[in-house]
């Protein structure tokens, strides 16, 4: 049998988790956001926004160069304009890591990135978050967005790319992205 105090004791605890599970989202509605921007990826000239830091010690000697960047990882660092011209407005930064993951038949990488948004932008600083395989010569690829903060708290969703224009390995990327996430002006 419990004493007194265990009953006590868990009661409150029920009550606790109970508040806590039901202050944040319940009741609310997802809000749904359409975002459309273009990313510029320049791995080439003076200044490049994504670096290679990782790859193959030794000169592959295959024919297919597909084969030959395999396992080539670059942090990046990229801006993120409001059209896909590198002057129009700056929107934010797709900040982090993209792997060279195939080694047959199709070129494609996997991507763990961050899309910050400018902090003076109508997203205020928010972010969301991107981890997923992007198989870079189909015309459309479709990844997942796994999570943001700010005012995408809770965000999933997709996004499709669209390469615009390349420049050898320079690339800008179209994306547009559909996001169902909370946000509680209240709960900062």
């Amino acid at each position: 049998m419990l004493r007194k105090l265990d009953q006590l004791i868990i009661l409150f605890a029920a009550v606790v988790i109970t508040v806590c599970s039901t202050t944040t989202t319940e009741g609310a509605k997802p809000n749904v956001t359409h975002i459309q921007f273009y990313m510029h990826d320049v791995v080439g000239g003076s200044n490049p926004t994504a670096v290679r830091v990782a790859g193959r010690i030794s000169n592959h000697t295959g024919s297919s160069p597909i084969a030959a960047t395999f396992g080539s990882v670059y942090v990046m660092d990229n801006p993120l304009t409001a059209t896909p011209d590198p002057n129009s407005t700056l929107v934010g930064r797709a900040q982090g890591i993209y792997a060279m993951s195939s080694q047959h038949n199709e070129f494609s990488v996997l991507m763990t990135l961050t899309y910050v948004f400018a902090a003076d932008g109508p997203y205020n600083g928010s972010t969301l978050s991107v981890v997923g395989r992007n198989p870079v010569m189909d015309e459309v690829r479709e990844m997942p967005v796994v999570g943001g903060t700010g005012l995408f708290r809770l965000a999933r969703g997709y996004c499709f790319a669209r390469t615009h224009s390349t420049d050898q390995m320079d690339a800008i990327i179209g994306y547009n992205v559909t996001l169902l996430h909370y946000y509680n002006s209240k709960a900062i």
